[in-house]
């Protein structure tokens, strides 16, 4: 922030604290935002909002309000938090948009089972036999919901509003260097980042926002779009993505489940 506060002379900034995994947090946040944009004399909106937390949990654990902590982390938070926002979206004077960070893993999933049930336990690939924590099943779900969500808010917010259209991208970064990998043994992470490297599919972190800064920042008419790579590369996500019926049932299975009316 203080680079950005001296590249910037008279810019104003604010980091604010948010845990996806709390319901109470994220609505904690909303309010926040809205007092610090009045506290500083700035319009009541939002210009862009990109949906980037993701954890990959080893063991299964639950949220204070009953959810599995991973799929919470990775799409319910993202499902909450983006319709708190939506309002100060729809007010911005400039075009608005959205941009939800998923995952090429999300091809993995070849069916889903969804209702409100599955959805807390993050299972919703037809594994509840296995008696361990299905950790690859369940990130691998919870990047098809997030992208799933991403194009029925596109149906939505863009091609369904005259008035004011909120443009919705999809971004993967593909593999980067982070430490998305800290609750596995470091002996095992160290090997697969190995691996990758010398694949030369490893990218660094710099490298890899560029999916996501191609996301912000490509003309609204581009909504809908699944960014990968960086120069403004789009391609196709899974068929499995597309599905309008799916996406229908796990948009009211979301809503129930996080109590919200829509």
């Amino acid at each position: 922030m203080a680079e950005i506060e001296e590249q910037h002379e008279g810019v104003s900034l604010k980091a604010i604290e948010l845990d996806l995994c709390s319901l109470e947090s994220i609505v904690k946040f909303k309010d926040t935002v809205l007092s610090w944009l009045e506290s500083v004399n700035l319009p009541s909106s939002v210009q862009l909002l990109i949906n980037n937390a993701g954890i990959l949990a080893t063991t299964q654990r639950f949220t204070s309000n009953g959810y599995d902590r991973m799929m919470a982390s990775n799409y319910l938070g993202a499902f909450m938090l983006t319709h708190l926002l939506l309002p100060l979206l729809r007010c911005s004077s400039q075009p608005s948009r959205i941009v939800n960070v998923t995952s090429f893993t999300h091809r993995c999933v070849q069916d889903m089972q969804v209702n409100e049930a599955q959805l807390a336990k993050g299972d919703m690939q037809f594994s509840s036999t296995f008696s361990w924590y299905q950790l690859a099943h369940i990130y691998e779900s919870s990047k098809l919901c997030l992208l799933l969500f991403t194009f029925e808010l596109h149906r939505k917010l863009y091609l369904g509003n005259d008035l004011h259209p909120v443009s919705v991208m999809a971004a993967d970064p593909g593999v980067v260097e982070t430490c998305i990998l800290r609750e596995v043994p470091t002996w095992f992470s160290w090997f697969i980042f190995k691996v990758l490297k010398c694949l030369c599919l490893l990218q660094s972190p710099r490298k890899g926002s560029r999916a996501i800064i191609d996301a912000a920042l490509a003309p609204p008419e581009l909504s809908g779009l699944y960014f990968f790579g960086g120069r403004g590369t789009t391609i196709e996500p899974s068929s499995l993505s597309n599905d309008v019926e799916l996406a229908h049932r796990l948009w009211k299975a979301s809503a129930t489940l996080l109590h919200m009316t829509m």
